[in-house]
């Protein structure tokens, strides 16, 4: 159950960053938006940890900063993955980056008070 919740929030970050980020666009349904909810659960699941521990050094020299490129990554990185999902590019992957972030740790706030 708390999966599919996961799965949900993550499809809602997409559609709230979307909303935000001039240049991340995405077209479809409700279950479309479930599919990619799905994907970025996956991504940030089997790929992030791995690209993160090869990017320990830049975290370190830019104090955490280059989290924010990763994330960019990941939203990158899904949006080749998903016809209907599309970032116009580094700078609003960057920004959706910080906008999946953002939510995520508000949800992950508000799911702590719980």
């Amino acid at each position: 159950m708390r999966m599919l919740v996961q799965v949900a929030l993550n499809g809602l970050g997409i559609l709230v960053t979307a909303w935000l980020v001039p240049g991340i666009d995405w077209q479809g349904g409700v279950l479309y938006l479930l599919l990619t909810g799905l994907v970025i659960g996956l991504i940030n699941l089997l790929v992030k940890p791995f690209v993160t521990l090869l990017s320990i050094p830049f975290i370190v020299v830019t104090l955490g900063i280059f989290f924010l490129v990763i994330n960019g990554a990941m939203l990158l990185l899904a949006s080749s993955l998903l016809s209907g999902l599309t970032v116009d590019g580094c700078v609003p992957a960057l920004l959706g980056g910080i906008v999946l972030g953002l939510f995520n740790w508000l949800v992950g706030g508000i799911a702590a008070k719980d």
